[in-house]
């Protein structure tokens, strides 16, 4: 194998692929990555045996081949490299190792056999639809935040894609919790995806797929199984990258159940106002609580957070509601996260009580749901 590739190509698609390839592995070929040389490209591929990226960069290909390299250390080269340079990269003869040249740099690097290097490219992935970049960008930041991290609950540690009617309308639903937090968005049912099978993509290949999506083009295919998911993005140069997930096997709790429908205690705030509020009084609550009680009566929001050890913080604000005096409090790490998701002016919260989940809103955008669970403080 022997090629030459520009170093902000070689960059880019090392930057993408290395993420994905964890520091520490106890199978030696992982800490690999598969570079495959081939009609006018270079074939970057990296895997941890649930998730595997291929990306394709664009090369000049001076003799075709393949082999493999240590995915972290080849991007610390190629990132120190000066700009603007031309990378040659060439296989030995002794097929254990690659030479790396870019002006008077020289560097070597051992290989493994390309045989060694699992794939997940098999199995049928019956179902396929397109979806617009820009959806999938706002799905997944509206939800990613509500994922939980506990590992005990691995069915929460992801997204929930399926297929959903809002009244009539047949939608695309993503929905994300951690027990504490919901966040439920919704897009337009695309073509071919009536049928899918309610699917749980893992958190890691959400993160990946998230900054794969700021790069690629205006469209996203989406393939689905019942245990694994592939989705491909063109980029604008001619590049490309498929990322291959295994799903989460298990159940998705009925999240409907949670979201409660008689909350008549209507709040509206000014979103910006009201973050900014929440996170100068949270300044005071502990560390492990991060407490803050709203109370609530006409026209007017009282923060307010105690510690021992910091002393007490109120701030007031001006807001719209007009129903029954009310105190409740929220984790307001959750709040901030919550709020941070709203693009329009305004947030609202429906409340029941102190002690049922609260219902926040972007009063500009219907599409998305949050629900949040109090606190007692």
């Amino acid at each position: 194998m022997k090629l030459i590739i520009e170093r902000a190509a070689l960059l880019k698609g090392l930057s993408h692929v290395q993420s994905v390839v964890e520091r520490r592995n106890t199978i030696p070929i992982l800490s690999n990555i598969l570079l495959r040389a081939e009609g006018g490209a270079l074939r970057l591929t990296a895997t941890d045996m649930d998730l595997e990226i291929v990306e394709s960069v664009p090369a000049e290909i001076q003799a075709p081949g393949g082999t493999t390299a240590p995915a972290h250390t080849l991007y610390d080269i190629v990132r120190k490299l000066p700009d603007g340079s031309q990378v040659e990269i060439e296989t030995n003869p002794d097929g254990g190792s690659l030479t790396l040249r870019a002006g008077r740099s020289n560097f070597r690097l051992g290989c493994l056999p390309v045989e060694d290097f699992p794939s997940m490219a098999g199995g049928d992935l019956s179902h396929r639809f397109t979806i617009a970049a820009g959806d999938l960008r706002v799905m997944i930041d509206r939800t990613k935040f509500a994922i939980s991290t506990e590992e005990t609950r691995y069915y929460l540690n992801g997204i929930y894609l399926h297929a959903a009617k809002a009244e009539t309308v047949p939608v695309l639903r993503a929905v994300a919790t951690d027990g504490h937090r919901l966040a439920r968005v919704e897009m337009p049912l695309p073509d071919g995806a009536d049928a899918i099978p309610g699917v749980i993509v893992p958190r890691k290949t959400v993160m990946e797929l998230r900054k794969l999506l700021d790069e690629s083009g205006e469209t996203v295919e989406v393939q689905l199984s019942e245990t694994k998911t592939r989705f491909t993005l063109a980029g604008d140069a001619g590049d490309g990258v498929v990322l291959t997930s295994k799903l989460i096997d298990g159940t998705f709790p009925e999240y409907e159940r949670v979201i409660p429908s008689g909350n008549d205690k209507i709040l509206e705030v000014d979103a910006k106002e009201f973050a900014k509020a929440v996170d100068r009084v949270s300044t005071i609550s502990t560390e492990k609580s991060r407490a803050v009680k709203l109370t609530i009566e006409n026209g007017s929001l009282t923060l307010s957070a105690n510690s021992a050890e910091q002393g007490s913080a109120t701030e007031e604000i001006e807001v719209s509601y007009e129903a029954s005096k009310i105190e409740i409090g929220f984790n307001s790490r959750y709040l901030l996260d919550i709020t941070q998701q709203i693009e329009g002016d305004g947030a609202r919260f429906a409340m029941a009580d102190a002690g049922s989940p609260t219902i926040v809103r972007d009063t500009a955008d219907s599409s998305a749901l949050y629900v949040l669970m109090p606190m007692r403080v």
